[in-house]
């Protein structure tokens, strides 16, 4: 599991690690594996260096002495020349460095203005040498400056960078939007050793080798069957909407759930079952370990989440049932809304929710009592009381209609086949998003396609347990 954490547990785990290191040891292994990561900067380039007052500008500027040992010239751009890290600042003169007043057209910048405790936002020099580097190939240290580490927020000018190098741990700004949208993707971590001083994350990701979230529930005792395996409960779709019916089912089918069983009218229930001959339709619910509730049903929505919450088992909620949530949820629940979906249902505007998605996925956690996976480029899944967890996977070609439908099933078999709504949501996101990348990479696709990908990328998950 990929581990990211807030501030101040960097801080306190840094402090730790300083008071039994020598001094300075972990600027320098900060600064070393920096330099290795500014390897695509070519000997006899010029590096410019924006210099900011505190640690960060000594990790940066210790790297470029770094650098200049293998013959990239170095530009130094100091924030403010009365406030600097001496130790590096002298380091990189006696190396080679130069200072310079201005950015001058460098093609490489290493932005080491701002570190990981300054407020969000730039504003005077610093907000005018962000500027004035923009189109440059820029590397930001720990973080791009100018963004909000612990929410992953934006506020005012920062820089944009095409990648970032951060140290012990990844932060929240590297893997939420909308700050992991200016940060050039996941960033590269630098072990500096903070391993054992570092509490619990405060943000997950599922990584490829995470698949005993699935097996661990998996063929648990000697004999298995359908039942043990679990079924998923579908009460999705109406004659209006086939579509999103036949979608959630074939998400269910592809998940590890041993059947799906399908709650629906006499013509429906008969186009699903010509679709997919291994359901179990009928028009009451039956015995299952788990449900998903809403995609495509419309004005019934009301009505089918209702049925679905008198079995007393784990719910996934998804589409039109979002509009009729209880204000509490009586049973385990993970609720799957997008940025819209949700703006909704916390009564706010649809740019809010984007502007500050984990804020608003933790809130609604929060307000109803359980698992919120929150759909976008980056998903998040809160739950209260545990780490939010980041989904990495996936392509914008899984915007595309259906997509949602098929998620919501696999999620459902995910719970009915034992795993609690937190990592059903976030493999369920893990395993879409990488059966998109994997149908076609360069897009485009249906969401058919993906359903169809799900089998094989799952027993790949399982795989690497």
């Amino acid at each position: 599991m990929l581990r990211a954490h807030d501030v101040d547990d960097v801080r306190a785990a840094e402090s730790a690690l300083m008071a039994r290191l020598p001094d300075g040891e972990l600027m320098r292994r900060a600064a070393r594996g920096l330099a290795d990561a500014l390897d695509h900067v070519p000997a006899g380039e010029v590096l410019l260096v924006l210099v900011g007052p505190g640690d960060n500008g000594g990790d940066a500027l210790l790297a470029a002495a770094h650098l200049l040992d293998r013959g990239v010239r170095v530009d130094l751009c100091l924030l403010d020349t009365g406030r600097v890290h001496e130790a590096g600042l002298a380091a990189a003169l006696d190396a080679g460095a130069r200072i310079v007043d201005h950015p001058a057209g460098q093609r490489f910048v290493l932005d080491g203005l701002l570190g990981i405790g300054a407020r969000a936002g730039l504003s005077g020099r610093a907000a005018e040498l962000a500027g004035a580097v923009e189109g440059a190939d820029v590397t930001a240290v720990d973080v791009p400056s100018g963004l909000d580490v612990d929410s992953g927020e934006v506020h005012g000018p920062h820089v944009v960078a095409d990648r970032t190098v951060t140290f012990g741990t990844y932060k929240a700004s590297g893997l939420v939007d909308p700050a992991a949208s200016v940060g050039g993707g996941l960033p590269l971590l630098v072990d500096i050793g903070l391993g054992a001083d570092l509490p619990e994350a405060s943000l997950e990701a599922v990584e490829a080798h995470d698949g005993s979230l699935v097996s661990r529930h998996l063929f648990t005792g000697e004999v298995s069957h359908k039942y043990t395996r679990g079924v998923v409960g579908v009460a999705a779709g109406s004659a209006q909407y086939a579509g999103a019916a036949h979608l959630c089912v074939a998400g269910a089918q592809a998940g590890p759930a041993g059947m799906v069983r399908y709650l629906g009218d006499d013509e429906i229930n008969r186009r699903v079952v010509d679709r997919a001959p291994e359901v179990v339709a009928a028009t009451e619910p039956g015995r299952c370990q788990a449900w998903v509730v809403g995609p495509g049903t419309g004005d019934d929505a009301r009505a089918r989440l209702d049925v679905v919450l008198e079995q007393g088992v784990p719910v996934v909620v998804d589409a039109d049932a979002l509009a009729v949530l209880p204000r509490r949820m009586p049973v385990p629940a993970l609720l799957t809304p997008h940025a819209g979906e949700l703006a909704r249902m916390l009564d706010v505007d649809r740019e809010e929710v984007e502007a500050r998605p984990l804020a608003h996925a933790r809130r609604a956690a929060d307000r109803w009592g359980c698992t919120v996976l929150l759909k976008g480029e980056r998903t998040l899944v809160a739950t209260p009381g545990r780490p939010t967890r980041v989904n990495l996977t996936g392509t914008p070609w899984l915007g595309t209609a259906g997509s949602g439908d098929v998620l919501a099933g696999l999620a459902g078999s995910l719970l009915a086949a034992g795993l609690d709504a937190h990592d059903a949501g976030s493999v369920a996101a893990y395993l879409h998003g990488l059966a998109g990348q994997r149908v076609n990479p360069g897009g485009p696709f249906t969401a058919t396609d993906v359903a169809g990908v799900l089998p094989v990328v799952l027993a790949d998950f399982l795989r690497s347990a």
